[in-house]
C-alpha cells in the first residue's frame, strides 16, 4: 500500500484499535433482524492539499459536518457527498466526462449498484460542486478551468445556484457554460455500505482529488454547519478521544491517509486507479447494531448538544 510515514502518522494497522473507543460500550454483536433497506448508490470525496511548511503533518484534508438536525448521522463529521441522482448515470452526463472512459470505470467497479459506473464519478463532482463550490471541469479540449479569471467564478457561482434551485440537471446546466466533467484529478479510494440496521443506507464510493488551481472550498448551510481544513493523524486523535463523531468511511479515510509523508506519494500510490481498502459488511453491521439511528448516537454516550 505504501511506506512513507508523516510526523504523527497513524498507520491502517490503527484501524481495528477503534474498538477501544466508547462508542462502542453497547455494542454487543448479532445484526438487525428487520429487512433491511436497499442501499443507494453514492459518492463521496476527499480533497486533499500540502499542509502549510512547519506544520505538524505533511496533508490536510477537507472535511464537512452534517447539519444535526438531519435524519442521516446528524452532526456527524465527514467528507462532501451525496447519492447518486438519475441523471448522473444518463448518457448526456456521461457524454459530458474527460479523463475518465466508460470501460475504464466498469473495470474498475465490478459489480456496482445499479448505475453506470461512470455516473459515480459524476456525482462526485457534482457533490463537490453542491457542498463545497469546488468546480472540477474542463473545457472541449481538456483545458480546465481558470478560476482566476473573475468570469469563470461568476459562472461556477451561476451554475451552483441553478443547481441547487434544481432550474436544470447537472449535466445541461455544465453543458450551458461549455464545460465537461474534469475526471482527471480524481482516483478511487474506498467503497462502504451503511449498515443493515440503518433506516437510511448507501451503498458509497469515495474519491481523492486536489484543490483544483484558483479554487477554494467554501461552506454552504444546506446540509452542513462546519467545513474545515483538517491534518488527517490530528481528526483521527479527535475521533478516538469522542470530540468528533464520524462513521467508518471518515475514521478510515482519515488513517489512510496520515500514513503518507507527502501529497507526491500519496497520489503515486494511487496510479493504478484501484481502490485501497473497504468497509467489511459483517463487522460494519455488529459495530452499530445498537446505533439509535433517530437520536444519531449509541446509548452508552450521553446526547450532545
Amino acid at each position: 500500500m505504501c511506506t512513507g510515514r508523516g510526523a504523527g502518522a497513524i498507520g491502517l494497522e490503527s484501524l481495528e484499535t477503534a474498538a477501544a473507543h466508547p462508542r462502542f460500550d453497547a455494542i454487543t454483536g448479532g445484526v438487525a433482524s428487520v429487512t433491511p433497506v436497499e442501499p443507494k448508490p453514492a459518492a463521496s470525496v476527499l480533497l486533499v492539499r500540502d499542509a502549510a511548511p512547519g506544520a505538524p503533518e505533511p496533508l490536510e484534508v477537507y472535511m464537512i459536518r452534517r447539519n444535526r438536525g438531519m435524519k442521516f448521522l446528524g452532526g456527524y463529521y465527514a467528507f462532501p457527498g451525496g447519492k447518486v441522482d438519475p441523471a448522473d448515470g444518463e448518457p448526456t452526463a456521461l457524454a459530458r466526462c474527460r479523463g475518465v472512459e466508460a470501460s475504464d470505470a466498469e473495470a474498475i467497479f465490478s459489480g456496482h449498484e445499479g448505475s453506470p459506473a461512470l455516473a459515480f464519478w459524476v456525482t462526485a463532482v457534482r457533490e463537490l460542486l453542491e457542498e463545497s463550490g469546488i468546480m472540477l471541469a474542463c473545457d472541449g479540449a481538456g483545458r480546465a478551468l481558470d478560476a482566476s479569471d473573475p468570469r469563470t467564478g461568476e459562472a461556477i457561482e451561476r451554475c451552483r445556484k441553478a443547481l441547487m434551485a434544481a432550474q436544470a440537471p447537472f449535466p445541461d446546466l455544465i453543458a450551458r457554460e461549455g464545460w465537461y466533467c474534469d475526471l482527471r484529478p480524481l482516483r478511487y479510494l474506498s467503497h462502504f455500505i451503511t449498515p443493515r440496521s440503518s433506516p437510511i443506507r448507501f451503498t458509497a464510493r469515495f474519491f481523492l482529488g486536489p484543490i483544483p488551481a484558483g479554487q477554494e472550498p467554501r461552506l454552504f448551510t444546506e446540509e452542513t454547519s462546519e467545513g474545515f481544513w483538517i491534518h488527517p493523524a490530528e481528526g483521527y486523535r479527535r475521533f478516538l478521544s469522542g470530540e468528533m463523531k464520524m462513521a467508518e468511511p471518515a475514521e478510515y479515510g482519515l488513517a489512510y491517509l496520515a500514513q503518507f509523508a507527502a501529497l507526491d506519494d500519496l497520489w503515486a500510490a494511487h496510479r493504478d486507479g484501484r481502490h485501497k481498502f473497504q468497509g467489511i459488511a459483517d463487522r460494519i453491521d455488529v459495530l452499530w447494531n445498537n446505533f439509535d439511528w433517530k437520536a444519531n448516537r449509541f446509548p452508552s454516550l450521553p446526547f450532545e448538544k
